[in-house]
């Protein structure tokens, strides 16, 4: 058979862990974490990494194996999987991307161009103006140096604001000339498999792993990384809702019921995500041995 990329996608919370592993031992093959946020060493309990035992049962490439003090982008994690798919189609002929990251998902199978990596003293600058001058101002500055990426980035990210200064100011070149629609061949084929579920339940499980966070912890890792805080990494979901709890802007109960809002708003954009790529396979999460059976025929592993 076709040396063959599996990816398996979908939103926080929808049973992509459970059923990646069912998949994953299935077929006797390891896995790449496609989870811009489980990357990082520092945090555990709020990015939902996968458990000791879970870890143990598939070996996972990908978990928490930088720093959020590195420097890291979709760019660099492309150039890194492909690396390590290369290592892993010697012995095996079908290799599993697990992960709700469409961006990193999407680096793999088509490509991203490589950006320069960004100097953090410029990041902090950046970070520092967004504070005292508000994302307006920023996005403003982004119309005076890229209006390419003025016209085409969510002006309401300010993360994607951000990344799209760092770059036009620390290259003197706008951020939209190193983007290019070209898509990269692969030497391999892609199999592209997304989860879903009826939204309220969907919903209720994103509420219940909440609150299954604080109750295994969650607050108390906030506490250990709040040194942390002004990294852009921190600056993430679970995280950024409960460094406002600690500073007392929020009570704990506001906090949580925030984080379960944000999450529900965030599963949202993934989906809307996945469903531009009319190559997704949509299946239910526990309909694992339709799973199976479409990767066999689809691959040819039979």
């Amino acid at each position: 058979m076709k040396k063959t990329l599996v990816v398996l996608a979908g939103p926080t919370a929808v049973g992509k862990t459970s059923c990646g592993l069912e998949v994953a031992r299935h077929f006797g093959t390891e896995i790449i974490s496609a989870d811009s946020r489980q990357i990082y060493k520092e945090t555990t309990i709020g990015t939902a990494v996968p458990s000791p035992e879970e870890l143990a049962m598939v070996k996972h490439h990908f978990i928490q194996n930088i720093s959020v003090t590195e420097s890291y982008n979709a760019s660099m994690y492309e150039n890194q999987v492909l690396e390590k798919l290369e290592e892993l189609f010697k012995v095996h002929n079908l290799v599993l991307m697990v992960g709700g990251s469409g961006l990193y998902i999407d680096a793999v199978c088509e490509g991203i161009d490589d950006l320069p990596k960004v100097d953090q003293t410029l990041r902090e600058e950046l970070q520092d103006r967004l504070k005292k001058e508000g994302l307006d101002a920023l996005t403003q500055l982004l119309l005076r140096l890229d209006p390419v990426s003025y016209e085409k980035v969510d002006l309401k990210n300010h993360m994607r604001v951000l990344k799209a200064l760092e770059i036009s100011i620390q290259t003197g070149k706008p951020y939209s000339t190193f983007l290019s629609d070209t898509k990269k061949e692969r030497p391999f084929q892609i199999l592209r498999i997304a989860l879903d579920l009826d939204r309220e339940i969907l919903y209720t499980r994103i509420n219940r792993r909440v609150e299954q966070m604080m109750e295994t912890g969650l607050l108390e890792e906030v506490k250990q990384v709040q040194h942390l805080k002004e990294y852009t990494a921190m600056k993430t979901l679970g995280y950024r809702e409960l460094f406002r709890v600690l500073d007392e802007e929020l009570s704990i109960y506001e906090g949580v019921d925030l984080i379960k809002r944000n999450t529900r708003k965030f599963a949202r954009k993934q989906l809307t995500w996945f469903r531009k790529e009319k190559r997704y396979q949509w299946f239910s999460p526990g309909n694992c041995k339709e799973i199976l059976d479409w990767i066999e025929t689809e691959s040819g592993y039979l």
